[in-house]
């Protein structure tokens, strides 16, 4: 493979796990500003206890359609719609 393919591909990839870190971290920033349980979020979001909490130990990111549920719940807390 080209050097450049490789190059892109290695940007993109930290673009990625960039993102995903700040998304986590945001996350970990509501569950704690608004005392939920990472039991109470996993139910929030639809996903099991266990998914949640490889996020925050950072063995597993969040897939694109748990992403989304992710931004819609944090853009509706910050418009105060708890």
């Amino acid at each position: 493979m080209h050097k450049t393919t490789y190059c892109l591909r290695f940007i993109i990839s930290c673009y990625i796990m960039l993102y995903m870190k700040d998304l986590i971290e945001e996350l970990e920033t509501y569950r704690l500003e608004n005392k939920v349980s990472q039991k109470k979020l996993a139910g929030k979001l639809g996903v099991s206890f266990a998914t949640v909490n490889r996020w925050f130990n950072k063995r597993n990111t969040p897939s694109k359609i748990q992403q989304y549920h992710i931004k819609k719940l944090l853009i509706k807390t910050s418009k105060g719609n708890t």
